[in-house]
């Protein structure tokens, strides 16, 4: 249970982030820093706990590689979007924290592309840095995952919204930052990033079981 309740907290303060400063614009230009700050720090916070994966495409890179079964992944998912949940009801019932429901999509092909990169990027790092045998015990996972996302957010959020993450997609779009007829993108490019990655990590790390 206390894996579950892990992942619950930090998607939560995750996607609270996310919509309090990058929705809410309370920090404008300094939003990425903001997500890629808390979730380094859950990160922290989590690791030894639950692997802190805070995002539904992470997990299934993870069931991919390994290191989690099935009914562990689905659980996962559902402490996923039930803290993605609470950090819409915390932002809009408490905070007033409403989008302008306008689509973050540039185009189709972009926002998937990007989504796709971004996703691949972070699933790509944190089975590296976090799983992998050769950086078992690193300091450092925290910090690589962090930046990940806050150089993913600066690089590709102009062409998708930068989620990287369905679970930050499902906040985003109950807060009206995102719109719903752009979830699928979110969807199918975080999965698709997740599934890649991890098949990139098998095939270069074959003895890595």
């Amino acid at each position: 249970m206390n894996k579950y309740i892990t992942e619950f907290i930090g998607t939560m303060f995750l996607v609270l982030v996310v919509g309090i400063t990058a929705i809410g614009g309370t920090a404008g230009a300094m939003a990425p820093v903001a997500i890629g700050t808390i979730l380094m720090v859950m990160v922290y916070a989590g690791g030894h706990i639950s692997g802190a994966h805070y995002n539904p495409a992470v997990t299934l890179a993870v069931l991919i590689r390994g290191k989690i079964d099935m009914g562990g992944a689905i659980t996962y998912w559902i402490a996923q979007v039930g803290g993605a949940l609470a950090a819409w009801a915390i932002a809009t019932f408490i905070f007033d924290i409403t989008g302008a429901d306008i689509s973050a999509v540039k185009s189709v092909g972009q926002g998937l592309t990007a989504e796709i990169l971004g996703t691949l990027a972070l699933a790509y790092v944190v089975l590296n840095t976090a799983t992998a045998k050769g950086t078992n015990g690193n300091s450092f996972y925290g910090l690589a995952i962090g930046f990940t996302v806050l150089t993913c957010a600066y690089s590709f959020g102009a062409y998708s919204g930068g989620a990287f993450n369905p679970a930050v997609a499902i906040g985003a779009c109950l807060m009206k930052g995102f719109v719903w007829a752009d979830f699928w993108i979110y969807l199918v490019g975080g999965l698709a990033g997740g599934a890649l990655a991890a098949f990139i990590f098998n095939m270069n790390n074959p003895d890595d079981k």
